[in-house]
């Protein structure tokens, strides 16, 4: 009778640890994927530009066919276009076909190696690239970093009214204005590996220009004028009109004008956000 119930007894205990270890097993991968998951869920977003819809290669980028996505970072190419880069690739021709809700890649676009090719291939057809003796103060601190927008302003010494004499006016030459390089940094470099600290001792900056406006900017710097940059918001495309030349007459009478106009359209919409 005990010689019976040996083979059924190691047959039960066999199958006890069979299940046994099946258990332990399956415990183990359902905590490596609760693991997983709690990483995939504490992974920081970063915002990218993706395709809006289905792109064909050779297609010239216009704002429609943007968006803006999130995407892991860990999981991030070096090659995604962030938000801040987008006015880069605008008017560039897909080099391959881009499937809809997918990130956009440097290397998608025609010259979007430009960190590696020099200036050059950033700058969009029918603009120029024009370098400019600008640094510190007169560019924020040196806070103005490639892909920036900025407003350009000029105080000239120019012959007054009353022969014989000068008098200094400060006026705005041109407004929002895309920056290509500050010093030796152009924008392409900031993708992939980001600096940690910004490089302010730039002397230099170089903006993306037209033909007329590189003649503009190139008389006032060369006509006893100091020209200096004030920073926008990359999404503020205003343009003010009819902006007045500014010499110590008009001040004086400015004043009072200009300081009502801060309390009513910058004041009071702060409030009201």
């Amino acid at each position: 009778m005990n010689q019976k119930l040996i083979p059924i007894v190691s047959v039960a205990v066999g199958v006890l640890a069979f299940l046994l270890t099946y258990k332990y097993l399956r415990d183990k991968d359902r905590e490596v994927e609760e693991i997983k998951r709690r990483i995939l869920e504490s992974a920081r977003k970063i915002d990218v530009v993706g395709a809006a819809h289905d792109i064909p290669e050779g297609t010239v980028l216009a704002g429609e066919d943007l968006g803006r996505m999130q995407v892991d970072e860990w999981s991030a190419s070096d090659q995604v276009v962030r938000p801040n880069e987008a006015a880069m690739i605008l008017g560039r021709k897909t080099r391959f076909q881009i499937k809809a809700k997918k990130p956009l890649l440097w290397s998608d676009v025609e010259g979007g190696e430009a960190a590696s090719q020099g200036l050059a291939p950033m700058v969009k057809p029918g603009l120029r690239a024009l370098s400019l003796s600008i640094g510190g103060a007169a560019a924020v601190s040196g806070m103005i970093e490639p892909n920036d927008h900025i407003d350009v302003l000029g105080t000239f010494t120019l012959p007054s009214a009353v022969p014989g004499e000068m008098e200094s006016v400060t006026l705005t030459v041109l407004q929002d204005v895309t920056v290509l390089a500050t010093g030796q940094q152009v924008a392409r470099q900031l993708s992939g590996t980001r600096r940690a600290t910004r490089d302010s001792g730039y002397s230099t900056v170089t903006l993306e220009v037209t033909p007329r406006e590189s003649e503009l900017l190139v008389f006032a710097q060369q006509a006893r004028g100091k020209l200096t940059l004030s920073l926008r918001n990359p999404a503020d495309i205003s343009f003010e009109k009819d902006l007045p030349k500014i010499d110590f007459k008009l001040l004086q009478s400015e004043l009072p004008e200009l300081n009502l106009y801060r309390q009513k359209n910058i004041r009071m919409k702060r409030n009201l956000e």
